[in-house]
């Protein structure tokens, strides 16, 4: 491990404020990387991370606070400003070209090119290229497509084209996610050894176990607050934790209690090639059951298998006392299940669409006869669900896109919950909404709850999930790697289940 000198970091911001559409990303957060430093940024789902890392690669500038790049006063208004200052990053979802080769890929916008003829140097390219690949110990041909490259051969390629343009900093996101033990091994040598050269490496990853491997600092963020930065030697796995999840529940889950009655969905051995296994678990009627995990975890994969959208390749679901067999969303619905997904806008909504047309997307066999459709019927409906939702709106002729998100939230609930169903699953059901809206999707939750709506909440907000839930399981990996009674789990208990490693 390294020891920080005392001198200049490389890059250091100083009292970052970001927000977007009123709401606070980054409140005066503070950090700093130094030259031959493995970096480690962890924080909960949410907690900043992203945001801080897309403010120091350019893609987002900050409301308030200053950025320094060694030493000076410096703005980064463009991914390109960041690039010429030495700042690369590798993401969890490569950004790679498969149908070019790896040569290509490194030196992507900054071709060698030959004086004379005023071409691409070819010869120079594919040698500079293997040059770069033999100094991280990769054996890899530079004319090879990355069509045919393994995950972590991509990750190589990605490391090569940061040091092409000498990278004096690199961003490591979830780098490790997608990789075997081995490659991690492997990952983990290249970065050593880059940092032995001077390289500054921020890494983050939600596997507590591999900070204390490779990093010298971490810095932990939550609710776009900075917490604290500590030498990795001086701290425990469970004072990371402490640090991430330190927070008191409030008044903002507005949990019932509700009578849990018969089983009325139970998944057995559940399983899909390559993502999730062996998850098995009942849902009572009148019950909300939290699905907790980091990402990675597989929580929307399994969801996504339930109503059909990827159907599971084995186990078995049952719904009542009936086995069922739900090959696409219009069987899961055909039983009673409604899905509200992560991605509202991508997934839940038609965005040019009005009010109305996306509140009965899923109910038009109700209001079609032959080829005429009964447009009162179908206002009326809308009306209805829209004034239960409390969407606040010009009018249902008003297009989703023009709502703010928590009320875009409110209509896909109410598109849902239009079609009455009995068993009722939410991904991420509050994410990116301000603590008003959150706190009715709350109390709706429970009244449902009350009612006997049996209902699955995927959350990565643990005060969420210890505020509502009934019952908690956690995933890690698509394996289950806990379940908690409420009132018994604690947020540290949760955090080590979900950032444990499966076998």
């Amino acid at each position: 491990m390294m020891n920080v000198p005392e001198q200049q970091p490389i890059l250091q911001l100083e009292h970052i404020f970001k927000s977007f559409s009123g709401v606070h990303a980054l409140k005066d957060v503070s950090f700093s990387l130094f030259t031959g430093e493995i970096h480690a940024l962890v924080g909960e789902n949410g907690a900043g991370k992203s945001t801080l890392v897309k403010i120091i690669t350019g893609v987002h500038q900050p409301n308030e606070g200053r950025i320094l790049f060694q030493g000076n006063p410096t703005a980064f208004h463009n991914t390109l400003a960041a690039h010429q200052h030495g700042i690369a990053a590798i993401y969890q979802d490569l950004n790679l070209f498969p149908d070019l080769n790896i040569a290509e890929n490194i030196f992507m916008g900054h071709m060698p090119i030959n004086p004379k003829t005023k071409a691409i140097d070819w010869n120079v390219m594919y040698q500079r290229s293997g040059e770069i690949l033999r100094s991280l110990g990769v054996n890899l041909n530079p004319k090879s497509r990355v069509l045919g490259l393994s995950i972590a051969e991509q990750q190589m390629v990605e490391i090569a084209k940061a040091l092409s343009v000498n990278a004096k900093v690199l961003l490591m996101d979830e780098p490790t996610s997608t990789l075997t033990l081995r490659e991690t091994d492997e990952l983990f040598r290249i970065a050593r050894q880059l940092r032995k050269s001077g390289t500054a490496i921020i890494f983050i990853s939600h596997r507590l176990e591999e900070l204390f491997e490779i990093a010298d600092r971490v810095t932990v963020l939550r609710d776009g607050q900075y917490v604290g930065t500590r030498a990795v030697e001086e701290i425990t796995e469970d004072d990371v934790i402490q640090m991430m999840v330190g927070r008191s529940l409030d008044a903002l889950f507005p949990k019932e209690d509700a009578e849990i009655r018969d089983v009325v969905l139970r998944v057995q051995n559940l399983r899909k090639e390559g993502v999730f296994e062996d998850i098995s678990f009942e849902l009572h009627a009148g019950e909300i059951l939290g699905l907790a995990g980091l990402v990675g975890a597989r929580r929307t994969e399994v969801a996504r298998a339930i109503f059909g959208i990827d159907p599971a390749d084995g186990g078995t679901i049952q719904v009542g006392s009936e086995p069922v067999n739900i090959q696409s969303a219009k069987d899961a619905l055909q039983l009673g299940i409604a899905y509200i997904p992560e991605d509202r806008q991508q997934h839940g909504l038609v965005l040019q669409m009005d009010l109305t047309q996306n509140i009965t997307l899923p109910l038009l066999d109700q209001f079609s006869t032959h080829t005429w459709l009964d447009q009162e019927a179908e206002r009326k409906i809308a009306q209805e669900y829209a004034q239960k939702m409390e969407v606040k709106a010009a009018g249902l002729w008003q297009k989703a896109q023009e709502l703010s998100g928590g009320n875009q939230q409110k209509v896909v609930l109410g598109k849902w919950l239009a079609t009455k169903p009995r068993i009722l699953i939410l991904d991420e059901p509050t994410h990116g909404i301000d603590v008003g809206t959150k706190s009715n999707i709350h109390q709706l939750m429970s009244q449902l709850a009350g009612q006997g709506m049996a209902i699955v909440m995927i959350s990565s907000e643990l005060p969420e999930v210890l505020g509502m839930s009934d019952r908690i399981l956690v995933m890690s990996e698509g394996r289950m790697t806990g379940e908690f009674k409420r009132g018994e789990a604690t947020q540290e208990q949760i955090m080590a289940a979900a950032v444990a490693r499966s076998a």
